[in-house]
């Protein structure tokens, strides 16, 4: 009896032990590059031990080359960030042994990104190992960085098993609160790796401008190098932007079509054809000429569902703070405007601007050519910018105007002011800090508190707000 009281805490000593052993490892390679010898070695006798491959500690292996060397592990990454249910009394000490090591391997494949000139191949094998941190926790790749499709982000160059699974099987955490900053981290890490490459040189080379993934921070960093581009690297700088588009486009148009829609408009008789047939309402209605003996239903009448919604003509202003820091929002907007302005009876207008206004609307449906005409940088002066827009307001009660921007503004007061007078006048205005993925934008406090005031808060958060907005207005 001695003997079993005194076995299960030593085992359980030792897999506690092993499992420090890894994080204390995880710890000393994220703040320090220099490799410590005795915990590396102590760490390489854990992991075989355990019957793990010893490239998990590997720092130049990807992700994606243990999981094509080792199939099996492919479903332990799913999830495997996921918090689970409280239960200290039936901890599985082994199994955490386990998932530490793996748990370590993410961690550092990502957050020890290293210094120095980055190469393609290197940003695709980050870019990989991002999406199967993001796969870890329960998301799809790409979805912490810049939502875009699944597939998308994470498609590692050549062969390998790319990161393109769910996370099914898993509930998917609150990101919010679980870890509230890590989507715009990993964006900003993406974004030093685009800056330390050299992003010319690679793009002049066909070979190697096909292991790009194309990403916000990559697509940043092309639209402001566009007019320095030429030739074969300005070809391949428009088919990376075309598909970062396309991509993003595509979840766009899904949260659209998925949003609330207008009301029903019952003074529009019904469309009478059979996917419109309300069998419930026609049987109910026509109870009373159930014939008992023939046990047989007769009908007198047929009822329909209504279907037509009600719509009127209306316009969509979007204006789009095009500096720097807004880069972002420039491009998801953008795209959104095209995906507005395909619907019937919707006018779509857009303006971009710094301390200079440009109207966009003769591209608005192509968001490609959109993009190639802004210049990203300098400062903001939005009075330039509603000196285009006023004039497009004909009919105030059928105008949203969609402002985008930080509102960090060099003539504040004058702005607002006219920002108020076009609420005044019955236009729908919407002030949005950021829509981005990740969701994190600073405002000007300044602002905020007067569109507050004003009846018209800031929407910062997920682009999905922003759709429900309008689309909740122009349908």
């Amino acid at each position: 009896m001695t003997d079993h009281t005194t076995e299960e805490p030593s085992a359980a000593s030792a897999d506690e032990n092993r499992r420090q052993v890894l994080y204390w490892r995880l710890l000393a390679r994220l703040f320090d590059p220099e490799e410590q010898a005795t915990l590396e070695s102590a760490s390489l006798a854990v992991v075989e031990d355990i019957g793990l491959p010893p490239a998990l500690l590997d720092p130049q292996a990807s992700v994606d080359a243990v999981v094509q060397r080792h199939p099996e592990l492919a479903a332990e990454f799913d999830g495997l960030m996921v918090p689970e249910a409280d239960g200290d009394e039936d901890r599985d000490r082994a199994a955490e042994v386990r998932r530490a090591a793996l748990v370590s391997k993410v961690l550092l494949n990502v957050f020890a990104s290293g210094s120095g000139t980055v190469t393609a191949g290197q940003l695709a094998r980050w870019q990989s190992d991002a999406g199967w941190l993001e796969r870890a926790l329960g998301c799809r790749p790409g979805e912490l960085r810049a939502g875009r499709a699944p597939g998308g982000a994470g498609r590692a160059a050549g062969g390998g098993v790319s990161p393109t699974g769910t996370g099914a099987g898993f509930p998917t955490p609150d990101l919010g609160t679980l870890i509230p900053a890590i989507g715009p981290e990993l964006g900003a890490i993406e974004a030093d790796l685009v800056k330390r490459m050299h992003l010319r040189e690679v793009l002049a080379d066909p070979q190697l401008a096909a292991q790009l993934t194309p990403s916000m921070s990559l697509i940043e960093q092309l639209l402001r190098d566009k007019n320095n581009l030429s030739g074969v690297a300005l070809a391949n700088a428009k088919a990376l932007i075309r598909r970062f588009v396309d991509e993003v486009a595509e979840v766009l148009r899904t949260q659209v079509e998925k949003a609330s829609v207008g009301t029903l408009d019952r003074s529009v008789p019904p469309k009478r054809v059979f996917r419109n047939l309300d069998l419930d309402r026609t049987i109910w209605k026509n109870l009373t000429n159930w014939d008992p003996e023939e046990e047989r239903l007769y009908v007198d009448r047929l009822y329909y569902r209504h279907t037509a919604r009600k719509t009127t003509p209306q316009r969509l202003i979007v204006v789009v703070d095009q500096s720097g820091s807004m880069v972002d929002s420039m491009v998801n907007c953008t795209i959104l405007a095209s995906i507005f302005a395909g619907l019937p009876k919707v006018d779509v207008h857009l303006i971009a601007y710094d301390t200079q206004a440009l109207d966009l609307t003769p591209w608005v449906n192509d968001p490609f050519e959109t993009l190639l005409r802004t210049k990203l940088g300098g400062g903001t002066d939005g009075t330039v910018a509603m000196a285009l827009a006023q004039p497009k307001i004909a009919e105030p009660r059928n105008t949203v105007v969609v402002w985008i921007s930080d509102f960090y503004e060099w003539r504040c007061e004058p702005l607002f002011e006219s920002m108020a007078a076009v609420h005044r006048s019955g236009a729908k205005f919407i002030p949005v800090g950021s829509v981005t993925s990740a969701g994190r934008g600073s405002v000007n406090p300044w602002f905020r508190e007067r569109f507050k005031d004003l009846g018209t808060p800031v929407i910062s958060g997920h682009i999905r707000k922003l759709v429900h907005e309008l689309k909740s207005f122009l349908t």
